[in-house]
This record gives structure tokens, C-alpha cells and sequence, in this order.
């Protein structure tokens, strides 16, 4: 029987299916936003609500807020309408669904974060009857299926004190919760997570992070086509790991800071190199130099998407850990489906060796999404 070699088409497919389903337009969702609810005492509360500017704009354009006969060049006006479109997203409310009256304190740009942006509002409580419960769902509804929010309550500034009533229970204990879309309103009453307890919420943040983030993968896949042992791909992952938690810890703990931009610019060009170099040379013994190399441009890139997450500070340590472990989970997940999908290819269809073919044309088409990101990310293309 004649034996089948892989068409251009099939490869493309695999390709396409390992990236999970070809989304090439974005590296990351984001779809990440925060709270932080602050007891002012006698039934008042502030909520800052931080969030990224991009999620803003996209949740305007598919919301479609008014802005009929609105002159959108004036001072204040877009302000404005972010404040009153959170406003409407998240509530303070009792069991009944009776809400909290609120006010916008102000809308601006993050000081912790110059890549977010934040709400600050004022509720009063005091004439709402029973136990209290936060409901952030309409802003996870108007993010996506994919949305997360991390709320910390009780969180205070460096100069602020926990009142004795507080203290003694009377006010909401500190702690925090990530929630995700369908999650019941939080309970006020009831004490939260403690650092520790929140982190198989980062550990899931972490694999989503690597499995959505279809530049790392581009790079982790393209560094691997010409493997044909275990070992050498060992090598690769561990030699990424170690470099890229490097810089991720060092990111996350505010110890080093890059333009986000320049980070995403470097990320694109190392899955580019990786990807042309498997046009010149098949060895993959010594490829784990480029892996623990590039590594550490990529862990700024992970960083991010644990800096976007707001973590508190208390909570930053376990975090870090689980969100890094996550990540490292997804790695692994991506490689014990890539690397036997190889070897069974050359088992059924190339007796038993690489096809050249096979590791030019996915090669080329991870060059061609690298070129993609890298327009994208120099002059705003896509």
C-alpha cells in the first residue's frame, strides 16, 4: 500500500488546531478587571474599579453606550460616560436587589498601573435593609465568557487604619476573591479568600494566560518541530521555564520594569528567528540556548498578564507561585499533545523520520504569524 504523505493543507490544519483554532489576530484576551471596596464607615463604602483601557473601548463598541448629540472633543465627556457605563455594571445591593445608591467620585488612569484605567465610586448603604452582597456581573457579562475579576475588600492605603468596629467585625474582614461570569454575588458578611486559599484562582489564570497567548505558543511549538526524542524537548521547556520565571518574578514584584510594548516587539521577533532557523539547521540538542534566551523576554510578556490581574500585595507572593505554576501547567499540556502528534506522524507517514516538508511549512507559518504580530505591534496594523 502506498504510504500518505502530509498535504500543505493537513499541515496547516495541525498547525491551526495545536494555536487553538487559529485565533492569530490578538496574543492575549485580556477581559481581566478588579475591585477593591473600601469600608468608610456607618454604612458607607468607596469601590475603586479598575480596569484595562482596551477592554473600555471594545465593551463601548459592543455596547454601543449613547452618545447622540455628545461632543465627544469636549473636556470631561468621555470621562463621563466610562464612570456612568461601570456605574450601571457593578452594585452594592441586599438579598431583596435593592441597590446602593452611588456616586462617581472620578475617572482616570490608574497611578499603580499606567496601562489601566479606574473608577472610583461612593455608595451609601445606610437605607438598604438587611445583609449587604457585591454584584459585579453585568461588567463580567460586558467583557466576555472569558472574564475574571479580582475583588479585595478592606484593602488600605499605607496612611489609612482599620477602625475598632471594623476590628471587631462590624465592617468586612480583609481578603479577596477572583469571580468569574455565573459566580454568586459575594457575601459581604462572610470572610473571603486568604492569599493562599486564592491560589488555584491564579493557577487557572496562569494556563488560560499560556493557552491564549498564541505568540508563546508559536515560539514553544516552532523551537520543538524537528525534535524526535524526549529529552531534547525536556531540555527546551526547562531552560525556557527557568529563564522566563525569572523576569516574570522580577516584573510581578515591580523590581523591573519594560515598556509593555518593546516586550510585545521582542516576542514577536524571537518567534520569527525561531522559525527561520528551522530553515537551516535540524539540530535541536543545542536549541535549548535559544529557549533559555529568549525565555526571559517572554517572562515579561507572562508578567503582564499577572500585573493586569491587580494582585494586592499580600496576596502577590502565592500568586506568583501559583500563576507561574499555571503557566508551566499549560506548557507541559501544549507539549503532550504536539510532541506525540510528531512522532505519530513520522510513524504513519514518513517511515519513521522528520519530513523536511512538515517543519518548512509550519515554520512558515508561524513565521508569517510572528511578521503579523510584529506589524501589528510597530505601526498598529490589524
Amino acid at each position: 500500500m502506498t504510504r500518505m504523505t502530509p498535504s500543505p493543507f493537513a499541515l496547516l490544519f495541525a498547525i491551526l488546531v495545536l494555536l487553538g483554532g487559529g485565533t492569530a489576530a490578538k496574543a492575549h484576551t485580556a477581559d481581566i478587571s478588579s475591585s477593591r471596596i473600601v469600608p468608610e464607615g456607618g454604612g458607607r463604602y468607596r469601590l475603586d474599579v479598575g480596569f484595562l483601557g482596551a477592554d473600555i473601548e471594545r465593551m463601548f463598541a459592543e455596547s454601543k453606550p449613547s452618545s447622540a448629540d455628545v461632543d465627544l472633543t469636549e473636556p470631561g465627556v468621555i470621562e463621563a460616560m466610562i464612570g456612568k457605563f461601570i456605574q450601571s455594571r457593578v452594585a452594592l445591593r441586599n438579598e431583596a436587589g435593592e441597590s446602593c445608591p452611588s456616586e462617581i467620585v472620578s475617572v482616570g488612569a490608574d497611578p499603580a498601573n499606567p496601562r489601566d484605567s479606574k473608577v472610583v465610586l461612593r455608595l451609601d448603604c445606610r437605607a438598604v435593609a438587611g445583609q449587604i452582597f457585591y454584584d459585579p456581573y453585568r461588567l463580567l457579562e460586558a467583557q466576555g465568557r472569558r472574564a475574571k475579576h479580582l475583588v479585595g475588600i478592606g484593602e488600605r492605603d499605607a496612611d489609612e487604619r482599620l477602625t475598632e468596629a471594623q476590628r471587631l467585625g462590624a465592617e468586612p474582614a480583609p481578603g479577596e476573591a477572583m469571580v468569574f461570569p455565573g459566580d454568586a454575588p459575594i457575601d459581604l458578611s462572610k470572610p473571603l479568600l486568604t492569599p493562599w486559599r486564592l491560589a488555584p484562582k491564579f493557577f487557572a489564570a496562569g494556563i488560560e494566560h499560556i493557552m491564549t497567548g498564541y505568540d508563546h505558543l508559536c515560539f514553544l511549538i516552532a523551537v520543538m518541530l524537528w525534535a524526535t526524542r524526549v529529552w531534547p524537548v525536556v531540555k527546551l521547556v526547562t531552560a525556557f521555564t527557568v529563564s522566563h520565571s525569572v523576569t516574570l518574578s522580577l516584573a510581578a514584584l515591580g523590581l523591573v520594569d519594560l515598556p509593555s510594548r518593546w516586550v510585545e516587539i521582542a516576542i514577536a521577533l524571537s518567534i520569527i528567528y525561531v522559525a527561520i532557523e528551522n530553515f537551516f539547521t535540524c539540530k535541536v540538542e543545542g536549541r535549548w540556548r535559544d529557549t533559555f534566551v529568549f525565555g526571559f523576554i517572554h517572562g515579561f510578556g507572562f508578567a503582564s498578564g499577572l500585573i493586569e490581574i491587580g494582585v494586592p500585595q499580600r496576596a502577590l507572593v502565592p500568586a506568583l507561585a501559583s500563576f507561574n505554576l499555571g503557566v508551566e501547567a499549560g506548557q507541559i499540556g501544549v507539549v503532550l499533545v504536539a510532541l506525540p502528534l510528531l512522532l505519530a506522524i513520522d510513524r504513519f507517514f514518513t517511515h519513521g523520520l522528520r519530513d523536511p516538508r512538515l517543519v518548512r511549512a509550519v515554520s512558515a507559518v508561524i513565521a508569517c504569524f510572528g511578521a503579523y504580530w510584529l506589524a501589528e505591534r510597530i505601526f498598529g496594523v490589524g
